[in-house]
């Protein structure tokens, strides 16, 4: 059950990282707490899976703390990368002359 609680506080720092961060623009609104929300999943099972229980501190903290470091460069990779893709295709489609 905790698992479902993490994941969602997780996709919910995913949601915050989304208004935070500039550049939302490129980006779906569910994209960023669907990456997040999955890292928690992920890393919360792994650390189950390695012997933390779930009423310790540190798996919380560990779990949470991908999540927000996952949105974070999630979202800046993200943009970099559209800005780019974007610069290359309207540089194409114009032949040149934009």
């Amino acid at each position: 059950m905790e698992l479902a609680y993490v994941t969602v506080i997780g996709a919910a720092l995913g949601a915050l990282a989304r208004y935070a961060l500039p550049g939302r623009r490129t980006y779906g609104l569910f994209l960023l707490p669907a990456i997040s929300g999955a890292v928690t999943a992920v890393v919360w099972a792994a650390l189950v899976w390695l012997g933390l229980t779930f009423d310790g501190g540190w798996i919380w903290v560990v779990s949470l703390g991908a999540a927000a470091i996952a949105a974070i460069a999630g979202a800046l990779l993200i943009v970099r990368y559209r800005d780019n893709a974007d610069a290359r295709l309207l540089h194409r489609l114009s032949a040149g002359r934009a």
